[in-house]
């Protein structure tokens, strides 16, 4: 299921029968089952494409897309090079504003910031990357050791950043996407002015109590975890062939509401998260490697972020009604006593803090990044 088709087998070639009449039955059979196969998980590269154009076209500031080649790990002999799609705006100016790179959480891609691109990008330079795995980037296999999986992702940052000569810039990542920007922040805090981690996942250590956690989530996600834990996080997505689609809708009615406000034409969200989640789910599986129990991380953050480089400013935005626990970012900042950290609650949002609330999330992370530019760090919003 997890390549794509659910089938296993050469389909390349159709059998060959004993007899001229079971040549004409088989062959039969084989024409009508290679031309449906293809339709159980209506997806491809093409169809992802054009579901991001269509939300990116909501746009009123001019991007540039293109797929970044980079090479990781050069030691290391691959087919071919991985590409990292990364959406740009703002660049051709001189940079006079420190520019600022967008990386999504689990299962987004980069047209999940759509709230967020004009306003972030009318000051500065802004890059936007869809993570090695998800969305239009390559598609990898991820090492089965949860550490050695995370620096796959962190070395591929590194990678793309070395592509695009970018020095220094401020690092804003959402959920998963705030764990490996922490995780990158710890290998090269050199390149890094301001550490911005939104509802991040993977904080807190895995408690003992898990069960009473467990009821904290949406039930919705607690329902999924439940049922699909032997499985990749969203292999029912791909089970469900062509009712997938359908299946994103009734999950998740509440993406319409946040989005409609930007994107008009109706389902084009829905078509956007199917297309960059019914692919072959390269970083997804990273993902359950790196997890442990309900969602925890098995390399969690909290007590890493405390060997941060003292002199990286960190700022903790969550949304109030998350079920993420922001408890946990008070502990960060209580062990980086020398250090700037703050932490930013939004009144009205929810994990997705970018899509609940954006005039006040792009209110807040455009004044962290003048705070930056004017070396005011360490005031107060």
């Amino acid at each position: 299921m997890e390549q794509g088709s659910g089938f296993t087998g050469n389909l390349d070639e159709p059998p060959a029968p004993s007899s001229n009449a079971a040549v004409t039955r088989a062959a039969s059979r084989w024409l009508s089952l290679s031309s449906w196969i293809p339709r159980w998980v209506p997806t491809s590269d093409e169809a992802l494409a054009a579901a991001e154009r269509k939300i990116l076209s909501y746009l009123k500031t001019p991007y540039q897309s293109r797929f970044v080649t980079v090479d990781p790990d050069p030691a290391v002999k691959r087919p071919k090079p991985y590409k990292i799609w990364t959406l740009s705006m703002n660049t051709q100016h001189p940079i006079s504003q420190t520019p600022i790179v967008l990386v999504h959480g689990f299962g987004g891609g980069v047209g999940m910031w759509i709230h967020n691109l004009d306003a972030l990008s009318a000051r500065r330079p802004l890059y936007a990357m869809d993570v090695l795995g998800f969305g239009q980037s390559s598609r990898p296999s991820f090492s089965s050791n949860a550490e050695s999986a995370e620096a796959q992702f962190v070395d591929s940052i590194e990678a793309w950043r070395k592509e695009l000569n970018l020095t220094k810039f401020i690092l804003l990542g959402h959920s998963l996407g705030a764990f490996l920007c922490a995780s990158y922040a710890l290998k090269y805090p050199q390149h890094v002015r301001h550490l911005i981690m939104v509802d991040p996942w993977g904080m807190p250590e895995l408690p003992s109590q898990k069960e009473t956690l467990h009821r904290q989530a949406p039930f919705w996600i607690r329902t999924a975890a439940t049922v699909m834990q032997p499985f990749n996080p969203l292999a029912g997505l791909r089970a469900a062939g062509p009712w997938g689609p359908r299946l994103v809708t009734r999950l998740r009615p509440d993406l319409q509401r946040k989005f409609i406000d930007v994107v008009e034409e109706e389902n084009a969200i829905f078509d956007y998260i199917y297309h960059l989640n019914a692919q072959h789910p390269s970083g997804e599986a990273a993902f359950k490697t790196m997890t442990s129990g309900f969602g925890w991380a098995k390399n969690h953050m909290s007590t890493r972020m405390g060997t941060m480089e003292r002199t990286l400013p960190v700022s903790f935005v969550y949304g109030k009604r998350s079920w993420i626990d922001h408890s946990i970012a008070y502990t960060v900042k209580d062990n980086r006593k020398e250090s700037f950290t703050e932490v930013i609650m939004v009144e009205g949002a929810g994990h997705h803090v970018y899509a609940d609330m954006p005039k006040e999330f792009n209110r807040i992370v455009d004044d962290i990044c003048q705070r930056v530019d004017n070396d005011e760090i360490g005031k107060p919003l």
